[in-house]
């Protein structure tokens, strides 16, 4: 009878889990897009440096430096605050500020698509930096007494 009431009992908690328990694939995190930014981000330098040393009296010292300016968005979600930077500078692709993104982070980099699913495309942003959200920060803060 012990044998048959623990078979019983297996059963059932074997029914209470759901078929596809742990299978489900992850779709990645929703993120706002709260503003953009140019920052420095390297110098284009034009002329000739290597001589200059050499030649200092001949007057080849002169460089023409130019600052470099690359886009950096800052994403928001609940817990979590990124500043990202895309990885072609070339031709860096435009982010629609105030618009949801669905990311994923792999090791230093956010791969993001549009939160409406109709575009298929990803991008690749570069993670320069990542902090705790304030508000959430404040809410645990007062919630610890």
């Amino acid at each position: 009878m012990n044998v048959r009431a623990a078979l019983i009992v297996g059963l059932i908690l074997l029914s209470a889990i759901p078929a596809n328990a742990g299978g489900e694939k992850k779709k990645g995190e929703r993120a706002m897009v709260e503003k953009m930014e140019s920052v420095p981000c390297g110098a284009k330098e034009k002329g000739v440096t290597g001589l200059g040393t050499i030649w200092a009296s001949a007057g080849i010292t002169h460089v023409d430096n130019d600052e470099k300016l690359c886009p950096q968005y800052m994403v928001i979600t609940d817990q979590m605050e990124y500043h990202i930077r895309p990885t072609d500078t070339k031709h860096p692709p435009v982010l629609p500020v105030g618009h949801e993104v669905v990311f994923k982070i792999k090791k230093d980099h956010m791969i993001l698509k549009a939160a409406d699913g109709d575009n298929k495309q990803q991008l690749t942003y570069l993670v320069v930096a990542m902090k705790p959200n304030s508000e959430v920060s404040a809410s645990a803060k007062s919630n610890n007494p």
